[in-house]
Protein backbone atom coordinates (compact mmCIF):
# COMPACT_ATOMS: atom_id res chain seq x y z
CA UNK A 1 0.00 0.00 0.00
CA UNK A 2 1.58 3.46 -0.81
CA UNK A 3 1.84 6.16 1.76
CA UNK A 4 -1.29 8.47 0.34
CA UNK A 5 -3.74 5.51 0.83
CA UNK A 6 -2.01 4.62 4.40
CA UNK A 7 -2.87 7.89 5.99
CA UNK A 8 -6.25 8.89 4.19
CA UNK A 9 -7.64 7.79 7.37
CA UNK A 10 -6.77 11.17 9.06
CA UNK A 11 -8.23 14.46 7.31
CA UNK A 12 -6.34 16.21 4.50
CA UNK A 13 -6.78 19.60 3.36
CA UNK A 14 -8.25 20.79 -0.17
CA UNK A 15 -7.21 24.39 -1.25
CA UNK A 16 -6.03 26.88 -3.91
CA UNK A 17 -2.18 28.04 -4.09
CA UNK A 18 -2.43 30.42 -7.23
CA UNK A 19 -2.73 33.59 -4.98
CA UNK A 20 0.66 32.52 -3.25
CA UNK A 21 4.16 32.80 -4.32
CA UNK A 22 5.96 29.57 -4.72
CA UNK A 23 7.81 30.22 -1.60
CA UNK A 24 4.54 30.96 0.34
CA UNK A 25 2.81 28.05 -0.86
CA UNK A 26 5.63 25.75 0.25
CA UNK A 27 5.79 27.46 3.76
CA UNK A 28 1.59 26.97 3.80
CA UNK A 29 2.11 23.17 2.68
CA UNK A 30 4.45 23.11 5.70
CA UNK A 31 1.84 24.21 7.65
CA UNK A 32 -0.84 21.87 7.13
CA UNK A 33 2.18 19.43 7.51
CA UNK A 34 2.95 20.42 10.62
CA UNK A 35 -1.20 20.38 12.21
CA UNK A 36 -1.16 16.41 11.84
CA UNK A 37 -3.16 16.94 8.44
CA UNK A 38 -2.27 13.72 5.53
CA UNK A 39 -2.83 14.91 2.26
CA UNK A 40 -2.91 18.58 0.50
CA UNK A 41 -5.36 18.25 -2.19
CA UNK A 42 -4.60 20.91 -4.99
CA UNK A 43 -6.82 21.64 -8.36
CA UNK A 44 -5.86 22.35 -12.01
CA UNK A 45 -7.85 25.39 -13.65
CA UNK A 46 -5.63 27.90 -15.26
CA UNK A 47 -3.41 28.55 -12.62
CA UNK A 48 -0.50 26.42 -11.84
CA UNK A 49 0.05 23.39 -13.13
CA UNK A 50 -0.45 21.16 -10.11
CA UNK A 51 1.90 18.39 -11.12
CA UNK A 52 4.82 20.93 -11.25
CA UNK A 53 3.63 22.32 -8.38
CA UNK A 54 3.55 18.94 -6.25
CA UNK A 55 6.51 18.07 -7.06
CA UNK A 56 7.85 21.81 -6.05
CA UNK A 57 6.03 21.15 -2.56
CA UNK A 58 7.28 18.01 -2.08
CA UNK A 59 10.44 18.35 -1.94
CA UNK A 60 9.84 20.78 0.69
CA UNK A 61 7.84 18.52 3.05
CA UNK A 62 8.33 15.06 4.20
CA UNK A 63 5.25 13.51 5.52
CA UNK A 64 2.14 15.37 4.22
CA UNK A 65 0.95 13.33 0.85
CA UNK A 66 -0.40 15.31 -2.49
CA UNK A 67 -3.17 14.63 -4.57
CA UNK A 68 -4.91 16.72 -7.70
CA UNK A 69 -8.40 17.63 -6.92
CA UNK A 70 -8.75 17.05 -10.09
CA UNK A 71 -6.48 16.51 -12.93
CA UNK A 72 -8.60 17.49 -16.21
CA UNK A 73 -8.55 14.26 -18.29
CA UNK A 74 -9.23 16.56 -21.98
CA UNK A 75 -5.62 18.79 -20.54
CA UNK A 76 -3.21 15.66 -21.18
CA UNK A 77 -2.63 12.39 -23.17
CA UNK A 78 -3.29 9.20 -21.33
CA UNK A 79 0.25 8.78 -21.60
CA UNK A 80 2.28 11.31 -20.58
CA UNK A 81 -0.80 11.87 -17.27
CA UNK A 82 0.59 7.90 -16.69
CA UNK A 83 4.26 9.54 -17.08
CA UNK A 84 3.70 12.11 -14.59
CA UNK A 85 1.01 10.45 -11.98
CA UNK A 86 4.29 7.38 -11.82
CA UNK A 87 7.06 9.85 -11.80
CA UNK A 88 5.94 11.91 -9.13
CA UNK A 89 4.29 8.37 -7.27
CA UNK A 90 8.40 7.48 -7.04
CA UNK A 91 9.72 10.66 -6.58
CA UNK A 92 7.79 11.34 -3.50
CA UNK A 93 8.37 7.73 -2.25
CA UNK A 94 4.47 6.98 -2.27
CA UNK A 95 3.24 10.42 -1.44
CA UNK A 96 1.08 10.98 -4.22
CA UNK A 97 -2.56 10.09 -5.40
CA UNK A 98 -4.02 10.54 -9.11
CA UNK A 99 -7.78 12.53 -8.80
CA UNK A 100 -8.87 12.92 -12.12
CA UNK A 101 -11.93 14.30 -14.13
CA UNK A 102 -13.89 15.58 -16.93
CA UNK A 103 -14.17 19.18 -15.32
CA UNK A 104 -16.62 21.20 -16.96
CA UNK A 105 -17.89 21.90 -20.61
CA UNK A 106 -17.27 25.73 -20.02
CA UNK A 107 -13.69 25.19 -19.42
CA UNK A 108 -13.44 22.33 -21.72
CA UNK A 109 -15.06 23.13 -24.54
CA UNK A 110 -15.75 26.75 -23.89
CA UNK A 111 -11.94 27.83 -23.09
CA UNK A 112 -10.44 25.34 -24.67
CA UNK A 113 -11.96 24.30 -27.37
CA UNK A 114 -11.69 20.59 -27.03
CA UNK A 115 -14.78 18.33 -27.56
CA UNK A 116 -16.61 17.64 -24.22
CA UNK A 117 -19.89 15.64 -25.90
CA UNK A 118 -19.70 12.49 -24.25
CA UNK A 119 -17.67 13.08 -20.62
CA UNK A 120 -18.19 9.55 -19.37
CA UNK A 121 -17.27 7.37 -22.67
CA UNK A 122 -14.54 9.49 -22.65
CA UNK A 123 -13.52 9.01 -19.37
CA UNK A 124 -14.03 5.61 -19.66
CA UNK A 125 -12.10 5.65 -23.01
CA UNK A 126 -9.52 7.40 -21.39
CA UNK A 127 -8.88 5.29 -18.45
CA UNK A 128 -8.24 1.61 -20.53
CA UNK A 129 -5.65 4.01 -22.71
CA UNK A 130 -3.59 5.50 -19.59
CA UNK A 131 -4.16 1.75 -18.41
CA UNK A 132 -2.27 0.38 -21.44
CA UNK A 133 0.44 3.34 -22.13
CA UNK A 134 3.90 2.13 -21.48
CA UNK A 135 6.44 3.73 -18.83
CA UNK A 136 10.44 2.90 -19.14
CA UNK A 137 11.44 4.33 -16.07
CA UNK A 138 11.82 3.45 -12.33
CA UNK A 139 8.25 2.77 -10.76
CA UNK A 140 7.06 3.45 -7.33
CA UNK A 141 7.12 0.32 -5.15
CA UNK A 142 3.30 0.55 -5.48
CA UNK A 143 1.27 1.24 -8.26
CA UNK A 144 -0.28 5.34 -7.87
CA UNK A 145 -4.06 5.29 -6.61
CA UNK A 146 -6.31 6.99 -9.35
CA UNK A 147 -9.72 8.22 -8.20
CA UNK A 148 -12.09 10.18 -10.26
CA UNK A 149 -14.06 13.40 -9.58
CA UNK A 150 -17.46 11.86 -9.81
CA UNK A 151 -20.91 12.95 -8.55
CA UNK A 152 -24.00 11.18 -10.57
CA UNK A 153 -24.55 7.20 -10.12
CA UNK A 154 -23.15 6.63 -13.92
CA UNK A 155 -19.57 8.18 -12.80
CA UNK A 156 -19.47 6.84 -9.11
CA UNK A 157 -20.12 3.31 -10.48
CA UNK A 158 -16.87 3.65 -13.05
CA UNK A 159 -15.23 4.78 -10.33
CA UNK A 160 -16.14 2.27 -8.02
CA UNK A 161 -15.41 -0.17 -11.25
CA UNK A 162 -12.28 1.15 -12.89
CA UNK A 163 -10.31 3.30 -10.15
CA UNK A 164 -9.72 2.94 -6.79
CA UNK A 165 -12.74 5.36 -5.82
CA UNK A 166 -14.25 8.22 -5.64
CA UNK A 167 -13.19 12.12 -4.75
CA UNK A 168 -16.92 14.05 -4.66
CA UNK A 169 -16.99 18.09 -4.39
CA UNK A 170 -19.16 20.29 -3.35
CA UNK A 171 -21.72 17.41 -1.59
CA UNK A 172 -23.49 16.79 1.67
CA UNK A 173 -23.28 13.80 3.71
CA UNK A 174 -26.25 12.08 2.34
CA UNK A 175 -24.55 12.33 -1.12
CA UNK A 176 -21.56 10.04 0.48
CA UNK A 177 -23.84 7.64 1.60
CA UNK A 178 -25.36 7.64 -1.90
CA UNK A 179 -21.79 7.17 -3.29
CA UNK A 180 -20.84 4.68 -0.99
CA UNK A 181 -24.11 2.47 -1.89
CA UNK A 182 -23.04 2.50 -5.57
CA UNK A 183 -19.02 1.98 -5.46
CA UNK A 184 -19.60 -0.69 -2.14
CA UNK A 185 -17.58 -0.68 0.58
CA UNK A 186 -13.94 -1.17 -0.47
CA UNK A 187 -13.74 1.44 -2.82
CA UNK A 188 -11.82 4.83 -1.88
CA UNK A 189 -14.17 7.57 -1.17
CA UNK A 190 -12.60 10.86 -0.71
CA UNK A 191 -14.66 13.71 -0.06
CA UNK A 192 -14.08 17.47 -0.25
CA UNK A 193 -16.15 19.33 2.39
CA UNK A 194 -16.28 23.40 2.25
CA UNK A 195 -15.89 24.68 5.80
CA UNK A 196 -16.53 28.17 7.83
CA UNK A 197 -15.10 28.70 11.24
CA UNK A 198 -17.73 31.03 12.34
CA UNK A 199 -20.52 31.63 14.41
CA UNK A 200 -22.05 34.59 12.82
CA UNK A 201 -24.95 33.34 10.36
CA UNK A 202 -24.66 36.14 8.26
CA UNK A 203 -20.54 36.57 7.92
CA UNK A 204 -20.60 33.17 7.53
CA UNK A 205 -23.14 32.55 5.14
CA UNK A 206 -21.66 35.63 2.56
CA UNK A 207 -18.30 33.85 2.77
CA UNK A 208 -20.25 30.39 0.96
CA UNK A 209 -22.05 32.96 -1.58
CA UNK A 210 -18.61 33.85 -2.42
CA UNK A 211 -17.32 30.41 -3.00
CA UNK A 212 -20.45 29.15 -4.66
CA UNK A 213 -20.24 32.11 -6.89
CA UNK A 214 -17.46 30.69 -9.28
CA UNK A 215 -19.18 27.07 -8.83
CA UNK A 216 -23.06 27.60 -9.11
CA UNK A 217 -23.58 27.86 -13.24
CA UNK A 218 -21.30 24.58 -14.03
CA UNK A 219 -24.19 22.01 -14.91
CA UNK A 220 -22.38 19.01 -13.27
CA UNK A 221 -22.27 20.49 -9.78
CA UNK A 222 -26.05 22.23 -10.27
CA UNK A 223 -27.42 18.71 -11.49
CA UNK A 224 -25.68 17.19 -8.60
CA UNK A 225 -27.09 20.20 -6.27
CA UNK A 226 -31.03 18.94 -7.58
CA UNK A 227 -30.82 15.38 -8.11
CA UNK A 228 -29.81 15.49 -3.84
CA UNK A 229 -33.42 17.67 -3.54
CA UNK A 230 -32.48 21.63 -3.72
CA UNK A 231 -34.43 23.90 -6.39
CA UNK A 232 -33.09 25.82 -9.28
CA UNK A 233 -34.17 28.72 -7.42
CA UNK A 234 -32.79 27.67 -4.23
CA UNK A 235 -29.63 27.38 -6.02
CA UNK A 236 -30.24 30.65 -7.79
CA UNK A 237 -30.52 32.81 -4.91
CA UNK A 238 -28.63 31.10 -2.19
CA UNK A 239 -31.09 30.05 -0.21
CA UNK A 240 -30.19 29.69 3.43
CA UNK A 241 -31.14 25.74 2.98
CA UNK A 242 -29.11 24.95 0.28
CA UNK A 243 -26.09 27.18 1.91
CA UNK A 244 -26.11 25.23 4.80
CA UNK A 245 -26.21 21.86 3.57
CA UNK A 246 -23.17 22.23 1.61
CA UNK A 247 -20.85 24.37 3.62
CA UNK A 248 -20.68 23.47 7.39
CA UNK A 249 -20.01 26.68 9.53
CA UNK A 250 -20.57 27.89 13.04
CA UNK A 251 -18.44 26.83 16.04
CA UNK A 252 -15.92 23.87 16.69
CA UNK A 253 -18.32 21.13 17.59
CA UNK A 254 -20.93 21.83 14.75
CA UNK A 255 -17.87 21.75 12.19
CA UNK A 256 -16.66 18.52 13.63
CA UNK A 257 -20.08 17.19 13.42
CA UNK A 258 -20.73 18.10 9.64
CA UNK A 259 -17.03 16.34 9.14
CA UNK A 260 -17.85 13.59 11.34
CA UNK A 261 -20.87 12.53 9.24
CA UNK A 262 -18.83 12.08 6.30
CA UNK A 263 -17.41 9.60 7.73
CA UNK A 264 -20.51 8.17 9.36
CA UNK A 265 -21.67 7.90 6.15
CA UNK A 266 -18.75 6.21 4.40
CA UNK A 267 -16.50 8.36 3.57
CA UNK A 268 -12.67 6.79 3.26
CA UNK A 269 -11.02 10.26 3.72
CA UNK A 270 -12.33 14.07 4.07
CA UNK A 271 -10.49 16.65 2.96
CA UNK A 272 -11.54 20.02 4.23
CA UNK A 273 -11.50 23.32 2.46
CA UNK A 274 -11.49 25.84 4.98
CA UNK A 275 -13.74 29.39 3.77
CA UNK A 276 -12.31 32.83 5.40
CA UNK A 277 -15.19 35.47 6.10
CA UNK A 278 -12.52 38.40 5.03
CA UNK A 279 -12.37 36.97 1.85
CA UNK A 280 -12.09 34.33 -0.55
CA UNK A 281 -8.24 34.38 -1.13
CA UNK A 282 -7.53 34.03 2.18
CA UNK A 283 -6.17 30.94 3.99
CA UNK A 284 -8.54 31.30 7.43
CA UNK A 285 -5.49 29.30 9.29
CA UNK A 286 -6.65 29.47 12.72
CA UNK A 287 -9.34 26.96 11.52
CA UNK A 288 -6.91 24.93 10.37
CA UNK A 289 -5.52 24.92 13.79
CA UNK A 290 -8.48 24.37 15.96
CA UNK A 291 -10.00 21.38 13.14
CA UNK A 292 -6.54 19.95 12.90
CA UNK A 293 -5.63 16.46 14.05
CA UNK A 294 -3.03 17.41 15.91
CA UNK A 295 -5.60 19.34 18.13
Amino acid sequence: MTVVRDNLATPGVWYFTDAMSAAEAAETAGFIESLGYSTLWLPDTVGRDPFAHIAWLASQTTTLSFATGIANIFHRHPGPMKQVATTLGEQTNGRFMLGLGVSHGPLVAGLRGLDYSKPLTQMRDYLAAMDAQPFASHSPADPVPVVLAALGPKMLELAGSATDGAHPYWTTPEHTAQAREVMGPDALLCVEQKVCLSTDASAAREAAKAAIAMYADLPNYRNNWIRLGFTDDEIQQRADRFIDAVVIWGDEDRVRAGIQAHYDAGATHVCIQPLSTEGVAVLDRNALQVLAPNG
